[in-house]
């Protein structure tokens, strides 16, 4: 049997994000091997989906930090032997260290396939200087792969001028794909009311939503920037996460006085629930592959203000399913928030369609055949 090494940094995302391709491996007749880090799961997964998932799991000390070179030289080293002594076929890697270690391992190894799916390469247009560094590893590193799966059109054109393997391909998918069918207005009209009490929301209260990690690139800081300048005590905002600026933004509430009107929930498994009680969705990330977030989003129907990224340019669509505002511009997303705030029912309800109709061309079922086709295009080469 055909063995699969997936290789990320946290351990809980392949079965947050990868299941629909791990069936599609196993389908064809390929045993599916995990390595990552079990000491960062980084993700709340279900021990069911675990169990159930078929997948042979493999924990390495692989750090989040491309800095931590010790710590990786040795993940490195682990990895090669667990790929070897698997017999492995094909190295699917994931994250940029994961990715970083999983062409390293292939070129260690020889003749075993690699695939590389980029959710985002740290360099892109109008990064910072030093950021090239990051654009010079990638090119290096592209030698080593016979396949790299971009998800923005940006990033295609990147890696298409770097020079892969002999016969490397480079590939386009709208992202992991989510299942936009779980969303719908009978179960938004079931649980928005109740919701909006157990969050202590008032009826007249406009409420924005954030849902991603509590870190610098999610940029959650300009949106509370913004509802400074706004003063409006009708306006609430509620962020799903956790992350290392948890505290510099909790005393940034309390600097603007927004205590009452700003809440940090932490990461919740129930994101939908909030999606459902919101009145936006708020975006603001300086960088992002696709932002699979702000898609779940519009599946529920909710407009976006988002940042204007290279992942957002890939569906945000200004004034029709909601507004585009500068990464570092407080005045652009407050006027983006008041401009949400004062739609008409019926602009409303039209950006509402145009929302979930944007959402549908990222749904699952229109990434798995392309995905199937890549790991079909890749075996045919073993």
């Amino acid at each position: 049997m055909k063995k699969v090494l997936y290789i990320t940094t946290v351990s809980g995302f392949l079965y947050q994000f990868e299941m629909s391709n791990v069936k599609i491996l196993q389908d064809m007749g390929y045993e599916v091997h995990y390595a990552a880090n079990a000491n960062t799961p980084g993700y709340i997964i279900d021990e069911k989906i675990k169990k159930d998932s078929g997948v042979v799991f493999h924990h390495v000390d692989i750090s989040r930090s491309p800095k931590d070179l010790n710590t990786n030289r040795k993940a490195k080293d682990r990895l090669v032997s667990l790929a070897r002594s698997l017999d492995t076929d094909l190295i699917h890697c994931h994250t940029p260290v994961g990715g970083a270690l999983g062409r390293l391992v292939g070129r260690s190894l020889g003749g075993v396939k690699v695939i590389y799916t980029t959710h985002g390469f740290h360099y892109y247009n109008g990064a910072p200087a030093y950021y090239k560094m990051y654009d010079m590893a990638e090119r290096k590193l592209a030698e080593y792969t016979d396949a790299i799966i971009t998800i923005n059109r940006e990033d295609y054109r990147r890696a298409k001028s770097f020079e892969l393997k002999p016969g490397g391909r480079v590939y386009r998918i709208p992202g992991e794909g989510t299942d936009t069918g779980r969303f719908n207005a009978e179960k938004k009209a079931k649980v928005r009311d109740g919701m909006r009490d157990r969050l202590g929301m008032k009826k007249d209260e406009f409420f924005l939503l954030s849902v991603g990690e509590l870190c610098a690139n999610k940029n959650h800081k300009i949106v509370l920037d913004a509802l400074a300048i706004l003063k409006n005590k009708k306006i609430r905002y509620g962020i799903c996460g956790d992350g290392p600026v948890r505290g510099f933004l909790k005393e940034k509430i309390l600097r603007y006085g927004l205590k009452n009107r700003v809440s940090l929930y932490g990461y919740c498994t129930e994101v939908e629930d909030y999606l459902y009680a919101a009145d936006a969705f708020v975006f603001p990330s300086v960088r992002e592959g696709l932002g699979m977030a702000a898609i779940e989003a519009m599946a529920s129907g909710l407009p976006v203000i988002a940042a204007d990224n290279r992942g957002t340019k890939e569906y945000m669509r200004n004034k029709e399913n909601g507004f585009v505002c500068p990464a570092d511009s407080p005045s652009g997303f407050a006027a983006g928030i008041k401009k949400m705030q004062s739609l008409s029912p019926e602009k409303r309800q039209d950006m509402e369609k145009c929302c979930r109709e944007t959402a549908g061309k990222f749904d699952i079922k229109n990434v798995r055949p392309l995905m199937k086709k890549i790991y079909e295009e890749t075996d045919a080469g073993l």
